[in-house]
């Protein structure tokens, strides 16, 4: 799933370049990391991406020689993940039919352990196909984060070299600081990762109970040229998330523990720990030239940044626009964004 809107890094994201094509912490493109790290175990031939039609020319320059054009898909229209999902399984379907297992994956989280990561999504796409039920994430919280998702996990129902899978007994959106402290202090709560794995007659069978529209969807979705029936019947979707229509309401969905890394890079104060810092806290990208100053994050796409005696900002210099944000208020840069003129977006 490479689509968002990618506001929280202005003045770098834009509406057609996001976050995930962006170079936030390599020389490559999250989606290129991302598209890179799924082709150590999925051929080329088997990868989908799915954008929308802002982003589709970026993404396919992105990814070019990595996945075949055709397979990078736009959605006609903004719907949440609950239809990016229908969409994913009814291309799974089409060629593989219902047996046929699948990964959804968000293109922008980064991991660094590609071999780790390798060997787990090997192992959930058979445990998938086998157990019946819908399989996730868990990533192992190292902190009460506010801002992610959580799941509650259960007994365990498996235990192999690539991982534990356990039982998933709800859903939790995202907590306040106390609750989420009491979630990790449980060590029976993992923060949701978003990468689900299932086949395609598991997801139709949950939908047939839950979201029928989607089921609907999947089932009458064409073999071949479905560039008409997407156009017409995408749109009519519900506009939901994949949580909320599916997850939350399933028969049965299992969670495999993760032993790799993962940073969902939400905010720009995630990026210190994948960037070079000096001995007085600043995190940077690009020229950018410091005295006395302290625990600032800068980057810069081309003119010099100079920090002088300033402490906890974030600078980010693009060629048209300037954004200079206390690291506290990162949240807030959406708010910035809603008074900026179309050209700037």
């Amino acid at each position: 799933m490479a689509g968002g809107s990618g506001e929280r890094f202005w003045p770098m994201s834009r509406s057609k370049t996001p976050k995930h094509l962006l170079k936030l912490i390599s020389d490559r493109t999250l989606v290129e990391e991302t598209v890179r790290r799924i082709g150590a175990v999925v051929p080329p031939s088997n990868i989908f991406v799915l954008t929308n039609e802002v982003q589709l020319p970026g993404t396919r320059a992105a990814l070019a020689g990595l996945v075949p054009a055709e397979q990078i898909i736009a959605e006609p229209a903004r719907r949440d993940t609950a239809p990016a999902a229908a969409l994913a399984t009814a291309l799974v379907r089409a060629r593989g039919g219902e047996n046929a297992v699948l990964a959804l994956l968000p293109a922008d989280a980064f991991i660094a352990d590609i071999a780790t990561f390798a060997a787990q999504l090997g192992a959930a796409l058979p445990r998938a196909a086998e157990s019946g039920a819908i399989l996730t994430i868990a990533i192992k919280p190292d902190h009460p984060a506010t801002g992610f998702g959580y799941l509650e996990m259960g007994a365990e129902r498996a235990r192999h070299a690539t991982g534990v899978v356990r039982e998933v007994k709800r859903f939790v959106e995202k907590p306040d600081l106390a609750t989420a402290q009491r979630y990790v202090a449980s060590g029976d709560f993992a923060w949701n990762a978003g990468m689900f794995f299932w086949r395609v007659g598991t997801f139709l069978g949950e939908a047939d109970r839950s979201a029928p529209e989607l089921a609907k969807f999947v089932r009458e979705f064409p073999a071949t040229a479905p560039e008409g029936y997407l156009a017409e019947k995408f749109p009519l979707l519900p506009k939901i998330s994949v949580d909320y229509a599916i997850m939350e309401k399933a028969r049965a969905v299992e969670t495999l523990l993760a032993q790799f890394d993962w940073d969902d890079v939400g905010l720009w104060t995630a990026l210190p720990k994948h960037l070079k810092q000096d001995v007085a806290g600043n995190a940077t990208r690009g020229v950018v030239v410091v005295s006395a100053a302290s625990n600032n994050i800068a980057v810069s796409n081309g003119r010099t940044i100079a920090l002088c005696g300033v402490q906890d900002l974030v600078v980010v210099e693009t060629a048209d626009a300037i954004l200079v944000c206390h690291r506290d208020a990162v949240q807030d840069i959406k708010k910035i964004v809603q008074q900026l003129p179309a050209e700037l977006l």
